[in-house]
């Protein structure tokens, strides 16, 4: 199957398409756009805004370290009697219009490159669960390291997936403090793609940072092209800093790495029952990372991260696959194109257990609203099941297909008079009665349509007479076939045995190569 981008095109692309022969493909410079879906109107969002920063202004943050207090007030913050932070409107509303307005996100390859802003759509894994759904027994057992770089190298492999986030948590490590750079580790030898890691102190992103100085070459050459950023979520919901979250956010600016300013709220739990209100309250806290991450370096490569989730307020537990979900996102993805901001979130937290209907319908709904509201960054939007507490691998062969449809609809319709085809009209209802054997109908096939592998066209009597394989089956065939014969090696050995020697890497040699 061929990628998204393979059947993206500019103007004058589309332009010079006829007559080119069938099998000339177009590729696109760009990715592909969204921003054409708007649930709130500009006025609702400007009410949104203003609640946002009234928030700041008259109720604060609490729980700020003396580093986030100091580091605001010399930006003309102050602290409240009742001892919460305040951020003035005029400080907010200098460092929305301060902030970059693209950020890039580099790959270890150069055609894997995410230029992050305006209203370009990527999608990518995250999850960061603790589980692991066996591709053999399809039990639930604990994630492993080696199932982290699995997960790598499976999305390396798949040309729908932009980029690595974490999506398992390596339980078989033996100490706590191996996790982070050896997360790190995996991600990076498993795919030549973008990664996103998570630190949970200073002095883990000083190393993670050392490790990609390394396989940049230096740290110049990684602060001009960061293929790898950091994942922080800074604030505690309702209206709390996190003092260990905000270390990690000022260290990750002072080594130039790309910082995710992430806030998850429970809607009816740890914000608001009301989207608007949850909205508002989501707006503020991120904003206060931003604004602490903007006074700590003007030029940081920040990216606004509206989490926000719906609470099924029966069990108490997420309800990632919930419509309301969907829309949720969506309303926090257009407030962060109000600001005209990089921006991120999380779309494909499906409830379902295994790679099902309910799976399927749960994803496609969420993501699809996420991109065509236009999202930069949607995390975890491939792999995830049992509300991002599993991953699975042939979760990533089918969402795979997904992702590359759902980006698909993102593309333009081109009206214009090459495409209205009138004269096209006339003469096949004069002549043979069909389009099947016009010139444009053939090269538009190799062009504009996107052919899947995993999801089955065949007439019935076809599928029956192959084995009658149902999509799950036929995607765990084809993760097997990855894990088999996919080992990224754009890692040189020199810098493996470097990286080797320097850490304590836990993921064994033979783990990385066909035996």
């Amino acid at each position: 199957m061929e990628s998204i981008n393979d059947i993206s095109q500019t103007d004058g692309e589309r332009k010079n398409r006829r007559g080119r022969t069938a099998s000339k493909r177009i590729i696109a410079s760009t990715s592909v756009t969204g921003g054409r879906y708007a649930p709130l109107n500009r006025p609702d969002l400007d009410k949104i805004h203003q609640a946002a920063l009234d928030i700041l202004q008259n109720v604060g943050i609490s729980s700020a370290s003396d580093l986030v207090i100091k580091v605001v007030m010399d930006g003309g913050g102050y602290v409240a009697q009742d001892g919460r932070l305040i951020f003035p409107r005029s400080l907010v509303e200098d460092a929305i219009l301060g902030l970059g307005k693209t950020v890039l996100l580099a790959g270890q390859a150069l055609e894997h490159d995410l230029h992050v802003g305006g209203k370009r759509v990527y999608v990518g894994s995250g999850g960061a669960a603790p589980m692991m759904i066996d591709l053999e027994t399809d039990e639930y057992r604990p994630s492993t390291l080696k199932d982290l770089y699995n997960a790598a190298r499976i999305v390396d492999a798949s040309e729908n997936i932009h980029f690595f986030a974490r999506s398992v948590v390596a339980r078989d490590l033996p100490a706590a403090n191996d996790l982070a750079i050896n997360t790190a580790f995996a991600s990076l030898s498993g795919t030549k793609k973008h990664v996103i890691v998570a630190a949970t102190s200073k002095y883990e992103v000083r190393e993670i940072a050392s490790m990609c100085y390394i396989l940049a070459g230096s740290e110049q050459s990684f602060r001009e092209r960061p293929f790898l950023s950091m994942t922080i979520n800074h604030a505690v919901p309702p209206l709390r800093f996190s003092e260990e979250a905000s270390e990690v956010l000022a260290e990750s600016v002072l080594c130039g790495i790309p910082v995710h300013i992430n806030t998850f709220g429970q809607m009816g739990a740890s914000s608001p029952v009301t989207i608007a209100g949850c909205v508002a309250q989501t707006t503020a806290e991120t904003l206060a990372g931003l604004v602490f991450a903007w006074l700590l370096d003007p030029k940081v490569k920040a990216i606004m991260g509206m989490r926000p989730m719906i609470t099924d307020l029966r069990t108490g537990g997420m309800a990632g696959g919930a419509g309301e979900q969907a829309l949720l996102t969506a309303v926090s993805v257009q407030m962060s194109q109000y600001y005209n901001l990089p921006n991120s979130t999380i779309a494909g937290a499906t409830d379902s257990k295994i790679s099902d209907a309910q799976s399927g319908y749960e994803k496609c709904m969420s993501v699809s609203l996420a991109a065509q509201t236009g999202c930069n960054v949607i995390n975890q939007a491939c792999g995830m099941q049992a509300g991002l507490m599993g991953c699975s691998l042939e979760s990533y062969i089918i969402d795979n297909e997904m992702l590359g449809a759902i980006l698909r609809s993102l593309i333009p319709v081109e009206v214009s008079n090459a495409t209205l085809s009138t004269k096209e009209i006339g003469d096949v209802a004069r002549g043979e009665g069909h389009f099947l054997g016009q010139i444009d109908t053939l090269a538009r096939m190799q062009t504009d349509f996107l052919y899947p592998q995993i999801a089955d066209r065949r007439t019935y009597g076809e599928w029956e007479a192959a084995g009658s394989l149902e999509i799950r089956l036929a995607a765990k065939k084809r993760a097997r076939e990855l894990l088999e014969t996919h080992f990224p090696n754009h890692i040189s050995s020199e810098i493996h045995t470097i990286l080797r020697n320097k850490f304590d890497i836990k993921l064994p040699i033979e783990s990385m190569r066909k035996i």
